[in-house]
C-alpha cells in the first residue's frame, strides 16, 4: 500500500532522488508532471496520491490527474481531460473538474494554465512576424548548378539548330522519299512561316492605310511658324551667292589682264626681229654684253701596260 510520507522521507531531503536538482538557494524538480517545479512536499508528483497539473501538447492543453484508485494500475494512473481554446472557459472548467481536491491544487493547475496560454499566444505572434532568415549557400553546390545550366543551355541551343537544319533539309528535298521523320514539328515550321509572312502582310496594309489617309489633306501656316533662323539662313545664302560672283568677276579681270600682258610682249619681240635685220655693222656695240665663259675640256688616258715579267 503507497504511503506518501514513507515515500517523501526516502526521496526528500534526506535522500536521493533522480528528478532533484540542488542549487544554492534552492531545490528544483525535473519531473514533467510537476505542477510548480519546485521539489517540495506539497508540489512532489511523486509523495502524492492525489495529485493534478496542466501539461500542453502541440499547442493544446490538457489536465491531468492522479488518484489513489488508480495506483495499482500504472498504464492508467493519470487521467487525461482535454481543455477548451478559450481562457475563461477552461478556468471554469478547471474548477469543475477539480471541485473536491485541495485548494492548492486546484490554484496551482490555474496559474499554470495562465502561464502556458501566454507564451502559446507570444508563439503565434512570432510565428506571425516577418524575420530575417539565414539560408546557408555552399560555393561547391552553386559551381554545379551553374555548370548545368550552361551545358543545358548549349544543349539547348544545339537542338535548335540541328532541328532547323533537318527542317530546311526536308524543305528542299535533301532527303528524298522518307517518312519516317515526325511531321508535327515540320508543320509547327510551316505555320511559323505563315504567321510571319502574314504579320509582315498586315503591317504594311497598315502602312498603306496610314498614308492614304494623309492624302488630300491640306494645312494652313501663319508667317508667325516662320522662325528668324530660317530668315537668317536665306539671308546667310544669298550673301555667298553675291561672295561667289564677285569672286568669278575677279578672276575674269585677273584672266584678261594676264591676255593683254602677253599681246603686249609678243608685239616688242616682233620689233626686236624686225630692227636686227636693217641695223648698221657696227651696231654690236648697242647691244648687250654677255657674260664671259671658259670652257675647259678633259681628256682620259689609258695607264701604260705594265712590262712582262722577265
Amino acid at each position: 500500500m503507497q504511503h506518501d510520507d514513507v515515500i517523501w522521507d526516502i526521496i526528500g531531503n534526506k535522500q536521493f532522488c533522480s528528478y532533484k536538482v540542488k542549487t544554492k538557494t534552492q531545490n528544483f524538480c525535473r519531473n514533467e508532471f510537476n505542477i510548480t517545479g519546485l521539489c517540495n512536499r506539497s508540489s512532489c508528483p511523486l509523495a502524492n496520491s492525489q495529485y493534478a497539473t496542466i501539461r500542453e501538447e502541440k499547442g493544446q492543453c490538457f489536465l491531468y490527474m492522479k488518484v489513489i484508485e488508480r495506483a495499482a494500475f500504472p498504464a492508467k494512473m493519470w487521467e487525461k481531460v482535454k481543455l477548451s481554446k478559450n481562457y475563461e472557459k477552461a478556468l471554469e472548467q478547471i474548477d469543475e473538474t477539480l471541485i473536491y481536491w485541495p485548494r492548492f491544487i486546484r490554484h496551482k493547475c490555474k496559474q499554470r494554465f495562465t502561464k502556458i496560454t501566454q507564451y502559446l499566444i507570444r508563439m503565434r505572434k512570432l510565428v506571425l512576424k516577418r524575420k530575417r532568415k539565414l539560408v546557408p549557400l555552399s560555393r561547391k553546390v552553386e559551381k554545379r548548378e551553374k555548370r548545368k545550366e550552361e551545358k543545358a543551355l548549349i544543349a539547348a541551343q544545339l537542338d535548335n539548330a540541328i532541328e532547323k537544319e533537318l527542317l530546311e533539309r526536308l524543305k528542299q528535298g535533301t532527303y528524298g522519299d522518307i517518312y519516317n521523320f515526325p511531321v508535327h514539328a515540320f508543320d509547327k515550321a510551316l505555320e511559323q512561316q505563315d504567321e510571319d509572312e502574314e504579320s509582315e502582310s498586315e503591317s504594311e496594309e497598315e502602312e498603306e492605310e496610314q498614308d492614304d489617309e494623309d492624302v488630300g489633306k491640306s494645312e494652313f501656316v501663319a508667317e508667325e511658324e516662320v522662325e528668324e533662323s530660317d530668315l537668317s539662313d536665306f539671308e546667310e545664302m544669298n550673301n555667298l551667292k553675291t561672295s561667289s560672283d564677285e569672286e568669278e568677276e575677279e578672276e575674269d579681270e585677273e584672266s584678261s589682264e594676264e591676255e593683254d600682258e602677253e599681246e603686249v610682249e609678243m608685239e616688242v619681240e616682233t620689233k626686236a626681229s624686225r630692227s636686227k635685220g636693217k641695223s648698221p655693222a657696227n651696231g654690236s656695240a648697242a647691244r648687250k654684253k654677255r657674260a664671259y665663259v671658259e670652257i675647259e675640256y678633259e681628256q682620259e688616258t689609258e695607264p701604260t701596260s705594265k712590262s712582262r715579267a722577265t
